[in-house]
């Protein structure tokens, strides 16, 4: 089940870096989103409304941003997915370059759970790996 897991985070960030678009036909319809990076974040967003919200005011907070992936690491039920993101702020056109982490929590092949963290140590820390 977790190599599973690894090819849908895989197409998750594939799908998502192509289209803006979230991977949808895995997201269960209980799926609660926590976001460490919004300093005013609704968590937890929950259901497929809330993966909107989240993704709405995740995308506020940025004129444009890209994210490369750099490792996926298996967790058993979770995936850590590690990232680049380039991203120029909204309204300041600051430019930010950072090494940001998502922890993924699956149930039966879709997606229970998510944590977003603006720091690779601290997801790693939430996923109970260290680098």
């Amino acid at each position: 089940m977790s190599q599973e897991n690894i090819e849908i985070v895989r197409e998750a960030h594939e799908r998502f870096t192509k289209t803006g678009q979230p991977i949808w036909e895995r997201i269960d319809a209980d799926t609660e989103v926590f976001d460490h990076d919004i300093p005013d974040a609704r968590n937890p967003y929950r259901g497929v409304g809330g993966v909107t919200d989240w993704l709405s005011d995740f995308a506020e907070a940025w004129d444009s941003y890209g994210m490369e992936v750099e490792r996926l690491i298996d967790a058993g039920d979770r995936v850590v997915s590690l990232f680049r993101i380039r991203a120029v702020g909204a309204g300041s056109g600051v430019s930010v370059e950072r090494g940001d982490g998502m922890v993924w929590t699956f149930r039966d092949g879709k997606l229970a759970r998510l944590d977003y963290f603006n720091d690779q140590t601290d997801a790693l820390e939430a996923a109970g790996l260290s680098e």
